[in-house]
Protein backbone atom coordinates (compact mmCIF):
# COMPACT_ATOMS: atom_id res chain seq x y z
CA UNK A 1 0.00 0.00 0.00
CA UNK A 2 1.39 3.59 -1.07
CA UNK A 3 2.09 5.89 2.08
CA UNK A 4 1.46 9.58 2.29
CA UNK A 5 4.44 11.86 2.08
CA UNK A 6 4.10 15.58 3.07
CA UNK A 7 6.67 18.08 2.20
CA UNK A 8 7.28 21.42 4.20
CA UNK A 9 9.56 23.63 2.24
CA UNK A 10 9.17 26.35 4.93
CA UNK A 11 9.50 24.88 8.22
CA UNK A 12 10.46 28.12 10.37
CA UNK A 13 8.11 30.06 9.19
CA UNK A 14 5.08 31.37 11.35
CA UNK A 15 2.73 29.62 8.88
CA UNK A 16 3.89 26.99 7.12
CA UNK A 17 2.85 25.30 4.33
CA UNK A 18 2.78 21.50 3.41
CA UNK A 19 2.52 19.89 0.31
CA UNK A 20 1.31 16.81 -0.65
CA UNK A 21 3.83 14.55 -2.99
CA UNK A 22 2.03 12.73 -5.40
CA UNK A 23 3.73 9.61 -7.32
CA UNK A 24 3.85 10.00 -11.18
CA UNK A 25 3.70 6.14 -11.43
CA UNK A 26 1.63 3.60 -9.97
CA UNK A 27 3.18 1.94 -7.39
CA UNK A 28 4.41 -1.42 -8.34
CA UNK A 29 4.29 -4.56 -6.08
CA UNK A 30 7.22 -6.88 -5.09
CA UNK A 31 7.34 -9.93 -7.03
CA UNK A 32 7.14 -13.14 -5.30
CA UNK A 33 9.64 -15.54 -5.71
CA UNK A 34 9.17 -18.67 -8.17
CA UNK A 35 9.57 -21.88 -6.49
CA UNK A 36 12.94 -24.06 -7.36
CA UNK A 37 10.85 -26.83 -8.70
CA UNK A 38 9.53 -24.22 -11.33
CA UNK A 39 12.79 -22.68 -12.34
CA UNK A 40 14.17 -26.53 -12.64
CA UNK A 41 11.60 -27.08 -15.21
CA UNK A 42 12.33 -23.63 -17.32
CA UNK A 43 16.06 -24.85 -17.36
CA UNK A 44 14.91 -28.23 -18.21
CA UNK A 45 12.89 -26.72 -21.64
CA UNK A 46 15.56 -24.33 -21.99
CA UNK A 47 18.63 -26.64 -22.03
CA UNK A 48 16.54 -29.81 -23.59
CA UNK A 49 14.20 -27.77 -25.84
CA UNK A 50 15.52 -30.10 -29.07
CA UNK A 51 14.37 -33.39 -27.03
CA UNK A 52 18.30 -34.02 -28.14
CA UNK A 53 18.51 -35.88 -24.42
CA UNK A 54 22.48 -35.13 -25.35
CA UNK A 55 23.03 -38.17 -27.35
CA UNK A 56 25.80 -36.45 -29.42
CA UNK A 57 29.41 -35.28 -27.89
CA UNK A 58 28.59 -31.47 -28.81
CA UNK A 59 25.52 -31.69 -27.64
CA UNK A 60 26.43 -32.54 -24.41
CA UNK A 61 29.37 -30.55 -24.39
CA UNK A 62 26.50 -27.59 -25.22
CA UNK A 63 24.31 -28.65 -22.23
CA UNK A 64 27.48 -28.92 -19.75
CA UNK A 65 28.43 -25.41 -20.51
CA UNK A 66 24.80 -23.69 -20.25
CA UNK A 67 24.58 -25.32 -16.63
CA UNK A 68 27.76 -23.61 -15.94
CA UNK A 69 26.42 -20.42 -16.90
CA UNK A 70 23.77 -20.91 -15.24
CA UNK A 71 25.45 -21.75 -11.98
CA UNK A 72 27.45 -18.55 -12.03
CA UNK A 73 24.30 -16.10 -12.24
CA UNK A 74 23.65 -16.57 -8.70
CA UNK A 75 23.64 -18.83 -4.95
CA UNK A 76 19.68 -19.44 -5.97
CA UNK A 77 20.29 -20.94 -9.74
CA UNK A 78 23.30 -22.52 -8.77
CA UNK A 79 21.64 -25.06 -6.33
CA UNK A 80 18.67 -25.37 -9.64
CA UNK A 81 21.05 -25.62 -11.93
CA UNK A 82 23.73 -28.28 -10.15
CA UNK A 83 21.44 -31.02 -10.59
CA UNK A 84 20.90 -31.01 -14.19
CA UNK A 85 24.26 -31.00 -14.67
CA UNK A 86 24.51 -34.20 -12.94
CA UNK A 87 21.49 -35.62 -14.04
CA UNK A 88 23.03 -36.61 -17.37
CA UNK A 89 26.36 -38.23 -17.57
CA UNK A 90 28.57 -39.21 -20.51
CA UNK A 91 32.31 -39.83 -19.86
CA UNK A 92 35.12 -40.38 -22.84
CA UNK A 93 37.90 -41.34 -21.29
CA UNK A 94 39.14 -43.72 -17.86
CA UNK A 95 41.00 -40.80 -16.47
CA UNK A 96 37.57 -38.90 -16.27
CA UNK A 97 35.53 -41.93 -14.92
CA UNK A 98 38.37 -42.21 -12.26
CA UNK A 99 37.93 -38.45 -11.08
CA UNK A 100 34.01 -38.93 -11.50
CA UNK A 101 34.32 -41.90 -9.16
CA UNK A 102 36.41 -40.51 -6.23
CA UNK A 103 34.72 -37.06 -6.44
CA UNK A 104 31.36 -38.82 -5.75
CA UNK A 105 33.13 -41.66 -3.29
CA UNK A 106 34.69 -38.18 -1.55
CA UNK A 107 30.91 -36.62 -1.12
CA UNK A 108 29.16 -39.95 0.09
CA UNK A 109 31.94 -40.28 2.76
CA UNK A 110 31.12 -36.92 3.83
CA UNK A 111 27.58 -37.05 3.93
CA UNK A 112 26.47 -37.52 7.55
CA UNK A 113 23.39 -39.37 8.97
CA UNK A 114 21.97 -35.95 10.05
CA UNK A 115 20.47 -34.70 7.08
CA UNK A 116 16.74 -35.92 6.06
CA UNK A 117 18.25 -37.53 2.63
CA UNK A 118 19.57 -41.05 2.87
CA UNK A 119 21.61 -40.38 -0.05
CA UNK A 120 24.37 -38.50 -0.92
CA UNK A 121 24.62 -35.33 -3.53
CA UNK A 122 25.45 -35.45 -6.59
CA UNK A 123 25.65 -39.17 -6.79
CA UNK A 124 21.63 -39.07 -6.20
CA UNK A 125 21.38 -36.45 -8.88
CA UNK A 126 22.71 -39.17 -11.62
CA UNK A 127 19.75 -40.03 -14.13
CA UNK A 128 21.52 -41.02 -16.93
CA UNK A 129 25.45 -43.04 -17.47
CA UNK A 130 26.54 -43.19 -21.15
CA UNK A 131 29.68 -44.95 -21.00
CA UNK A 132 29.65 -45.82 -24.92
CA UNK A 133 32.13 -43.44 -26.39
CA UNK A 134 34.92 -44.32 -23.14
CA UNK A 135 34.34 -48.19 -23.92
CA UNK A 136 34.65 -48.00 -28.02
CA UNK A 137 37.96 -47.23 -27.57
CA UNK A 138 39.20 -48.84 -24.45
CA UNK A 139 42.48 -50.99 -24.75
CA UNK A 140 41.51 -54.64 -23.42
CA UNK A 141 44.45 -53.83 -20.67
CA UNK A 142 41.91 -51.87 -19.18
CA UNK A 143 38.93 -53.59 -18.55
CA UNK A 144 39.96 -55.04 -15.02
CA UNK A 145 40.27 -51.06 -14.15
CA UNK A 146 37.13 -49.87 -15.59
CA UNK A 147 35.26 -52.56 -14.08
CA UNK A 148 36.54 -51.94 -10.58
CA UNK A 149 35.57 -48.29 -11.14
CA UNK A 150 31.94 -49.47 -11.83
CA UNK A 151 31.92 -51.94 -9.13
CA UNK A 152 32.56 -48.66 -6.89
CA UNK A 153 30.31 -46.64 -8.63
CA UNK A 154 26.95 -48.07 -9.21
CA UNK A 155 26.43 -47.94 -5.39
CA UNK A 156 26.36 -44.44 -5.33
CA UNK A 157 24.17 -44.11 -7.83
CA UNK A 158 20.48 -44.88 -6.38
CA UNK A 159 18.01 -43.35 -8.77
CA UNK A 160 20.19 -44.65 -11.85
CA UNK A 161 17.41 -44.76 -14.99
CA UNK A 162 19.56 -45.54 -17.68
CA UNK A 163 22.87 -47.24 -18.41
CA UNK A 164 24.55 -47.54 -21.68
CA UNK A 165 27.52 -49.45 -22.40
CA UNK A 166 29.17 -50.72 -25.23
CA UNK A 167 28.49 -54.12 -26.84
CA UNK A 168 32.37 -55.10 -27.01
CA UNK A 169 32.65 -54.45 -23.83
CA UNK A 170 31.97 -57.46 -21.17
CA UNK A 171 30.94 -56.50 -17.45
CA UNK A 172 32.64 -58.43 -14.35
CA UNK A 173 30.71 -60.16 -12.06
CA UNK A 174 31.24 -58.26 -9.07
CA UNK A 175 30.59 -55.53 -11.44
CA UNK A 176 27.22 -56.86 -11.94
CA UNK A 177 26.93 -57.86 -8.38
CA UNK A 178 27.07 -54.57 -7.75
CA UNK A 179 24.76 -53.46 -9.70
CA UNK A 180 21.82 -55.33 -8.56
CA UNK A 181 22.32 -55.52 -4.89
CA UNK A 182 22.12 -52.04 -4.43
CA UNK A 183 19.36 -49.71 -3.41
CA UNK A 184 17.05 -48.05 -6.30
CA UNK A 185 17.57 -51.14 -8.54
CA UNK A 186 13.87 -50.64 -9.65
CA UNK A 187 14.80 -46.80 -10.85
CA UNK A 188 16.28 -48.60 -13.81
CA UNK A 189 14.43 -47.73 -16.92
CA UNK A 190 16.86 -48.79 -19.73
CA UNK A 191 19.83 -51.02 -20.26
CA UNK A 192 21.51 -50.12 -23.53
CA UNK A 193 24.92 -51.86 -24.93
CA UNK A 194 25.45 -54.91 -22.82
CA UNK A 195 27.94 -57.42 -23.32
CA UNK A 196 26.24 -60.96 -22.63
CA UNK A 197 28.80 -64.11 -22.62
CA UNK A 198 26.78 -67.46 -21.19
CA UNK A 199 30.21 -69.16 -20.85
CA UNK A 200 30.72 -66.37 -18.23
CA UNK A 201 27.83 -66.02 -16.63
CA UNK A 202 26.21 -69.46 -16.75
CA UNK A 203 28.46 -71.85 -17.53
CA UNK A 204 30.41 -71.46 -14.22
CA UNK A 205 27.72 -69.61 -12.16
CA UNK A 206 27.03 -71.20 -9.13
CA UNK A 207 23.17 -70.71 -8.66
CA UNK A 208 21.14 -68.12 -10.54
CA UNK A 209 22.89 -66.54 -13.95
CA UNK A 210 24.05 -62.83 -12.40
CA UNK A 211 22.26 -61.00 -15.25
CA UNK A 212 18.66 -62.99 -14.31
CA UNK A 213 19.34 -61.63 -11.25
CA UNK A 214 19.47 -58.21 -12.31
CA UNK A 215 16.16 -58.48 -14.16
CA UNK A 216 14.59 -59.67 -11.27
CA UNK A 217 15.22 -56.34 -9.38
CA UNK A 218 14.84 -54.15 -12.37
CA UNK A 219 10.99 -54.57 -12.32
CA UNK A 220 10.03 -51.19 -13.87
CA UNK A 221 12.73 -51.81 -17.22
CA UNK A 222 11.23 -50.72 -20.41
CA UNK A 223 14.31 -50.98 -22.77
CA UNK A 224 16.57 -53.81 -22.99
CA UNK A 225 19.53 -54.20 -25.26
CA UNK A 226 21.93 -57.65 -25.36
CA UNK A 227 24.96 -58.57 -27.23
CA UNK A 228 25.62 -62.56 -27.25
CA UNK A 229 28.46 -63.81 -28.51
CA UNK A 230 27.22 -65.81 -31.41
CA UNK A 231 28.47 -68.83 -33.13
CA UNK A 232 31.23 -70.24 -33.85
CA UNK A 233 32.22 -73.17 -36.54
CA UNK A 234 32.80 -75.51 -33.82
CA UNK A 235 29.89 -74.95 -31.94
CA UNK A 236 27.81 -75.04 -35.34
CA UNK A 237 28.93 -78.31 -36.12
CA UNK A 238 28.51 -79.99 -32.22
CA UNK A 239 25.02 -78.86 -32.64
CA UNK A 240 24.16 -81.26 -35.71
CA UNK A 241 26.62 -83.41 -34.77
CA UNK A 242 25.62 -84.41 -31.05
CA UNK A 243 21.54 -84.88 -30.82
CA UNK A 244 19.82 -82.26 -29.76
CA UNK A 245 17.71 -84.59 -27.38
CA UNK A 246 20.50 -85.17 -25.16
CA UNK A 247 20.67 -81.10 -24.71
CA UNK A 248 18.96 -80.31 -21.15
CA UNK A 249 16.85 -77.44 -20.89
CA UNK A 250 18.05 -75.52 -17.89
CA UNK A 251 15.34 -74.95 -15.04
CA UNK A 252 14.52 -71.16 -14.42
CA UNK A 253 13.44 -71.23 -10.34
CA UNK A 254 10.47 -68.57 -11.43
CA UNK A 255 9.24 -66.41 -14.51
CA UNK A 256 10.74 -62.99 -14.49
CA UNK A 257 8.28 -60.07 -13.25
CA UNK A 258 8.95 -57.78 -16.47
CA UNK A 259 5.50 -55.56 -16.79
CA UNK A 260 6.64 -52.71 -18.79
CA UNK A 261 9.09 -54.26 -20.98
CA UNK A 262 8.42 -52.50 -24.30
CA UNK A 263 11.57 -53.04 -26.78
CA UNK A 264 14.21 -56.16 -26.70
CA UNK A 265 17.04 -56.38 -28.18
CA UNK A 266 19.14 -59.85 -28.27
CA UNK A 267 21.70 -59.98 -31.26
CA UNK A 268 23.88 -62.85 -31.69
CA UNK A 269 22.82 -65.03 -28.78
CA UNK A 270 21.10 -68.47 -30.06
CA UNK A 271 20.31 -69.73 -26.86
CA UNK A 272 21.32 -68.70 -23.02
CA UNK A 273 20.36 -68.87 -19.62
CA UNK A 274 18.77 -65.01 -20.30
CA UNK A 275 17.07 -66.36 -23.69
CA UNK A 276 15.06 -69.37 -21.58
CA UNK A 277 14.40 -66.64 -18.76
CA UNK A 278 12.77 -63.83 -21.22
CA UNK A 279 11.12 -66.62 -22.97
CA UNK A 280 9.21 -68.19 -20.10
CA UNK A 281 8.32 -65.22 -18.49
CA UNK A 282 5.08 -62.87 -19.70
CA UNK A 283 6.15 -59.79 -21.23
CA UNK A 284 2.74 -58.01 -21.89
CA UNK A 285 4.24 -54.85 -23.20
CA UNK A 286 6.35 -55.66 -25.46
CA UNK A 287 6.04 -54.26 -28.72
CA UNK A 288 10.02 -53.83 -30.47
CA UNK A 289 11.78 -56.91 -31.20
CA UNK A 290 15.17 -56.95 -32.16
CA UNK A 291 16.65 -60.63 -32.98
CA UNK A 292 19.40 -62.66 -35.07
CA UNK A 293 17.46 -65.51 -36.54
CA UNK A 294 18.68 -69.39 -35.85
CA UNK A 295 16.15 -70.77 -37.67
CA UNK A 296 18.23 -73.83 -39.15
CA UNK A 297 19.40 -74.62 -35.71
CA UNK A 298 16.80 -77.07 -33.78
CA UNK A 299 15.33 -76.17 -30.41
CA UNK A 300 16.46 -76.21 -28.01
CA UNK A 301 20.25 -75.35 -29.43
CA UNK A 302 18.28 -72.49 -30.64
CA UNK A 303 15.67 -70.62 -29.26
CA UNK A 304 14.65 -67.82 -31.27
CA UNK A 305 12.03 -69.37 -33.47
CA UNK A 306 10.48 -70.48 -30.40
CA UNK A 307 10.79 -66.65 -29.11
CA UNK A 308 8.86 -65.28 -32.10
CA UNK A 309 6.34 -67.84 -31.16
CA UNK A 310 5.78 -67.34 -28.08
CA UNK A 311 6.16 -63.22 -28.30
CA UNK A 312 4.75 -62.80 -31.29
CA UNK A 313 0.94 -61.73 -30.73
CA UNK A 314 1.77 -58.26 -29.52
CA UNK A 315 4.76 -57.76 -31.19
CA UNK A 316 4.21 -53.93 -33.72
CA UNK A 317 7.94 -53.90 -35.28
CA UNK A 318 10.41 -56.97 -35.37
CA UNK A 319 13.95 -56.26 -36.67
CA UNK A 320 16.11 -59.09 -37.83
CA UNK A 321 19.24 -58.67 -38.06
CA UNK A 322 22.89 -60.33 -37.78
CA UNK A 323 25.81 -58.09 -36.83
CA UNK A 324 28.55 -57.63 -38.82
CA UNK A 325 31.80 -59.50 -38.28
CA UNK A 326 34.12 -61.33 -40.50
CA UNK A 327 33.33 -63.84 -41.55
CA UNK A 328 29.74 -63.09 -40.81
CA UNK A 329 27.48 -66.40 -40.51
CA UNK A 330 23.99 -65.65 -42.15
CA UNK A 331 21.23 -68.31 -40.60
CA UNK A 332 17.76 -68.64 -41.94
CA UNK A 333 14.81 -66.91 -40.92
CA UNK A 334 11.07 -68.44 -40.20
CA UNK A 335 8.84 -68.40 -42.63
CA UNK A 336 6.03 -68.47 -40.43
CA UNK A 337 6.40 -64.82 -39.17
CA UNK A 338 3.66 -63.18 -40.39
CA UNK A 339 1.71 -66.38 -38.76
CA UNK A 340 3.06 -65.60 -35.39
CA UNK A 341 2.99 -62.13 -34.98
CA UNK A 342 -0.49 -61.00 -36.84
CA UNK A 343 -0.50 -57.60 -35.65
CA UNK A 344 2.88 -56.53 -37.00
CA UNK A 345 3.41 -52.87 -38.49
CA UNK A 346 7.08 -52.86 -39.40
CA UNK A 347 8.48 -55.81 -40.51
CA UNK A 348 12.74 -55.90 -41.22
CA UNK A 349 14.08 -59.30 -42.77
CA UNK A 350 17.71 -60.71 -42.80
CA UNK A 351 19.29 -62.64 -45.52
CA UNK A 352 18.81 -65.45 -46.64
CA UNK A 353 15.23 -63.70 -47.37
CA UNK A 354 12.38 -65.92 -46.35
CA UNK A 355 9.87 -67.18 -48.41
CA UNK A 356 6.87 -65.95 -46.19
CA UNK A 357 3.50 -67.53 -46.02
CA UNK A 358 0.23 -65.83 -45.00
CA UNK A 359 -2.00 -67.79 -42.57
CA UNK A 360 -5.55 -68.42 -43.47
CA UNK A 361 -8.58 -68.01 -41.00
CA UNK A 362 -11.49 -70.66 -40.80
CA UNK A 363 -15.31 -69.11 -40.10
CA UNK A 364 -17.72 -71.31 -39.17
CA UNK A 365 -18.67 -71.62 -42.26
CA UNK A 366 -16.02 -73.34 -43.04
CA UNK A 367 -14.91 -71.30 -45.96
CA UNK A 368 -11.02 -70.61 -45.29
CA UNK A 369 -10.20 -66.82 -46.27
CA UNK A 370 -6.77 -65.25 -46.11
CA UNK A 371 -5.63 -63.09 -43.12
CA UNK A 372 -5.68 -59.89 -43.86
CA UNK A 373 -2.30 -58.07 -42.04
CA UNK A 374 -2.24 -54.45 -40.91
CA UNK A 375 2.09 -54.60 -42.14
CA UNK A 376 3.11 -50.72 -42.85
CA UNK A 377 6.51 -50.76 -43.50
CA UNK A 378 8.64 -53.79 -45.20
CA UNK A 379 12.53 -53.25 -44.92
CA UNK A 380 14.95 -56.01 -46.34
CA UNK A 381 18.94 -55.98 -47.36
CA UNK A 382 18.74 -55.50 -51.19
CA UNK A 383 16.11 -56.22 -53.59
CA UNK A 384 16.32 -59.69 -54.70
CA UNK A 385 14.43 -61.06 -58.05
CA UNK A 386 13.68 -64.34 -55.79
CA UNK A 387 12.14 -62.29 -53.04
CA UNK A 388 9.92 -60.36 -55.84
CA UNK A 389 7.85 -63.60 -56.44
CA UNK A 390 7.34 -64.09 -52.57
CA UNK A 391 6.48 -59.92 -52.40
CA UNK A 392 3.83 -60.33 -55.25
CA UNK A 393 2.49 -62.98 -53.92
CA UNK A 394 1.74 -61.55 -50.14
CA UNK A 395 0.69 -57.92 -51.85
CA UNK A 396 -3.05 -58.64 -52.15
CA UNK A 397 -2.57 -59.52 -48.27
CA UNK A 398 -0.92 -56.39 -47.36
CA UNK A 399 -3.41 -53.80 -48.16
CA UNK A 400 -1.29 -51.12 -45.65
CA UNK A 401 1.83 -51.28 -46.97
CA UNK A 402 2.86 -47.88 -47.72
CA UNK A 403 6.81 -48.25 -47.58
CA UNK A 404 9.57 -50.98 -48.74
CA UNK A 405 12.95 -50.09 -47.61
CA UNK A 406 16.20 -51.41 -48.82
CA UNK A 407 18.40 -51.26 -45.68
CA UNK A 408 21.93 -51.45 -47.19
CA UNK A 409 21.48 -49.62 -50.37
CA UNK A 410 21.45 -46.15 -51.02
CA UNK A 411 20.23 -43.88 -54.00
CA UNK A 412 22.90 -42.75 -56.31
CA UNK A 413 23.58 -38.68 -55.62
CA UNK A 414 22.01 -36.76 -58.19
CA UNK A 415 24.48 -36.09 -61.77
CA UNK A 416 25.49 -39.46 -62.25
CA UNK A 417 24.61 -40.76 -65.83
CA UNK A 418 21.57 -42.56 -66.49
CA UNK A 419 23.74 -45.44 -67.69
CA UNK A 420 25.26 -45.97 -64.29
CA UNK A 421 21.96 -45.25 -62.46
CA UNK A 422 20.08 -48.35 -64.80
CA UNK A 423 23.52 -50.92 -63.74
CA UNK A 424 23.85 -52.96 -61.34
CA UNK A 425 21.52 -53.05 -58.18
CA UNK A 426 20.53 -49.68 -59.17
CA UNK A 427 19.02 -50.84 -61.74
CA UNK A 428 16.94 -53.21 -60.11
CA UNK A 429 15.88 -50.62 -57.70
CA UNK A 430 15.17 -48.49 -59.94
CA UNK A 431 12.79 -51.15 -61.33
CA UNK A 432 11.36 -52.01 -58.14
CA UNK A 433 10.52 -48.90 -57.68
CA UNK A 434 8.71 -48.59 -61.27
CA UNK A 435 6.58 -51.55 -60.43
CA UNK A 436 5.66 -50.53 -57.03
CA UNK A 437 4.78 -46.93 -57.97
CA UNK A 438 2.45 -48.46 -60.00
CA UNK A 439 0.55 -50.25 -56.60
CA UNK A 440 0.87 -46.93 -54.50
CA UNK A 441 3.79 -48.31 -52.63
CA UNK A 442 7.20 -46.03 -52.01
CA UNK A 443 10.41 -47.54 -52.42
CA UNK A 444 12.95 -45.98 -49.72
CA UNK A 445 16.88 -46.64 -49.64
CA UNK A 446 18.78 -47.09 -46.10
CA UNK A 447 18.60 -43.12 -45.16
CA UNK A 448 15.32 -43.13 -45.55
CA UNK A 449 14.83 -41.50 -49.26
CA UNK A 450 13.32 -41.62 -52.35
CA UNK A 451 14.53 -41.77 -55.64
CA UNK A 452 15.41 -38.31 -56.86
CA UNK A 453 13.50 -38.91 -59.73
CA UNK A 454 9.90 -40.76 -58.35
Amino acid sequence: MCETVLLYPRPLARYPGRLLLLPLLPYRSPLKPLPSEIWSRIFMRALFEDDQDARSHNAHNDTRHSCVSLMLVCKGFKEVAMPLLYSHVCLHSVNSLQKFTAHLHSADQMWDSIRRIPYSTPGRWVQVLDLSELLTELDSSAYYAVNALLTQLFPLLPFLAKLTLYSGFLLSRRALSSLTHRDGSSNIRALGGIRYDPFIYSAVATGEDPFVQLLRVCVNLEVLEVTGIGLDDTDLESHFDNNTESIKTPHIAAPLYLPYLRSLTLLSMPSSLLMHALLYSPLPRLWTLSLTPYDDIPFPASLSSLFLETHGQHLRTISLFTPKSWPTHYHSSPTTILHTSPHLKHLSLEYPLPALTIAFQTPLTGVSSPLILPLQILSIPRPSSDFWVTLERLLPFLPSLQVIRMRDVRWLRHGMTSRAQEAGIQGEMREWDRRLTQRGIRLLDGNWKESRGA
